[in-house]
């Protein structure tokens, strides 16, 4: 195994875990600790070029780029219309953003 390729499963090792620890620090309302490990993890990611995986892209902000975790700095609310989405709103910045779920049936 070549050693940008060892680098690279390291790191994306890495981003789990954090990912994991910012999760688990933001049920325990300790939201700034929870941020830094978040952006280690984003910070780890462009370094490497790596590209992350849709869960995990999921928890950013797609405007301030910051982690967003639902019912805690994000409201989400299901969209009434023929088309099922899902909005969801970054209560730091204000910037929404939609979700598509399908079209719903009659």
């Amino acid at each position: 195994m070549k050693k940008k390729d060892m680098a690279k499963t390291i790191a994306r090792e890495r981003i789990e875990i954090l990912i994991a620890n910012a999760l688990s620090e933001v049920k325990e309302n300790r939201d700034t600790l929870a941020d830094h490990h978040a952006y280690l993890a984003k910070k780890i990611a462009m370094r490497l070029r790596l590209g992350l995986p849709y869960e995990i892209r999921q928890l950013y902000c797609k405007s301030c780029k910051r982690f967003i975790t639902p019912g805690k700095n994000a409201r989400v609310r299901i969209g009434r219309s023929r088309i099922n989405s899902i909005r969801i709103t970054c209560v730091k910045c204000g910037h929404t953003y939609r979700k598509l779920l399908g079209k719903r049936k009659k």
